[in-house]
């Protein structure tokens, strides 16, 4: 489980010829304290190779502290994803080095573990296949700002349904940046007013139990405060010109009741 998240200090990330080919690293702690510096390298570099060694060692020996435990260090992996190919005498585009002994490749001096990713010759094997890893790599092969039809099966999972929408938005004019911002306030904005007709709701609804029965008036008051709230919210957003699906995401309430309430 990943604790922490950051972007490696630029003292960390010496600059290779053509800089401009390479993506900020970013740098992960998982609960253990182990690190995983992930990078992403448009073009492959003879020199890139030693930068990762360097990154990755220094991480490793920034651990240290004075008068401390050798066995206290934590395991650095480096994670690299290259979006060209690098090794061109094998099918194979997952990399992982150790530091092995050279007669017996299963005696390992744990520690320092790299991995190189040759996203161009991935593709995958089967679409059914639902593997994290193969999600992730599609999304990073198949999608860029310029896609329009989003595979469901990406869309269906939440962590790369996110990273989606950023993608969006990261490649929105400044207008249409002005519109998305607009349209979550409108959201944030509706959805106050929902939690206070849910309240009123469930205020008459207690009124009428006590006179009916408290257990059958609270759940009455509850049903009808949220019916009626989310109704007129997806009528509000609807009038606003936002679609079906936008209205869904919004309310929360299914989408083919927000269909029904467009056609009214």
């Amino acid at each position: 489980q990943i604790h922490e998240i950051k972007y490696l200090p630029t003292e960390l990330v010496p600059q290779l010829e053509g800089g401009k080919n390479t993506i900020v690293d970013v740098l992960c702690t998982d609960v253990r304290g182990r690190k995983f510096c992930v990078e992403m390298q448009m073009e492959w570099s003879d020199a890139f190779q030693q930068r990762v060694l360097f990154n990755a060692s220094k991480l490793y020996v920034s651990q240290a502290k004075k008068g401390g435990k050798y066995s206290e260090l934590q395991p650095v992996y480096s994670l690299n994803l290259i979006n060209d190919i690098f090794a061109h005498d094998t099918p194979d585009f997952i990399h992982n080095y150790r530091i092995v002994h050279d007669k017996d490749s299963n005696k390992v001096i744990e520690g320092l573990h790299f991995t190189f990713i040759e996203l161009p010759k991935f593709t995958p094997h089967s679409i059914a296949d639902k593997r994290m890893m193969v999600l992730w790599l599609r999304f990073l092969t198949e999608i860029n700002s310029n896609t329009k039809d989003i595979p469901a099966d990406l869309l269906n999972d939440p962590e790369i349904g996110k990273a989606v929408e950023d993608l969006e938005v990261s490649g929105f004019t400044d207008a249409e940046l002005r519109a998305y911002d607009k349209f979550w306030d409108s959201v944030s904005v509706e959805r106050t007013l929902l939690d206070d007709r849910y309240q009123k709701g469930m205020e008459e609804g207690m009124e009428k139990g006590m006179e009916k029965g408290m257990e059958k008036g609270m759940e009455k008051g509850r049903a009808e405060g949220k019916h009626e709230a989310n109704t007129e919210t997806a009528q509000r957003l609807l009038a606003m010109g936002l679609s079906a699906e936008q209205v869904s995401k919004a309310t929360q309430l299914p989408l083919e009741i927000i269909k029904n309430l467009s056609n009214t």
